[in-house]
């Protein structure tokens, strides 16, 4: 996962080491990993990433 640039969650916290970090590759898949275990990253396409965050949101029960 090189080359990529990570952007840092806007509710992270300050200056602290564990936050959660996305970026976006050229083929727009989206991933996202811990600071503090940059080594691991999830993917996902964005629409997907959309959905569980709306799912989130609205506090919708997940889908099994």
């Amino acid at each position: 996962m090189t080359g990529l640039r990570w952007q840092k969650s806007t509710y992270s916290e300050g200056g602290a080491d564990t936050c959660v970090e996305l970026a976006r590759d050229d083929t727009s898949t989206v991933h996202l990993r811990e600071s503090d275990t940059p080594g691991i990253a999830l993917t996902s396409a964005p629409s997907a990433l959309a959905a569980l965050l709306d799912g989130i949101k609205s506090g919708a029960p997940a889908d099994r």
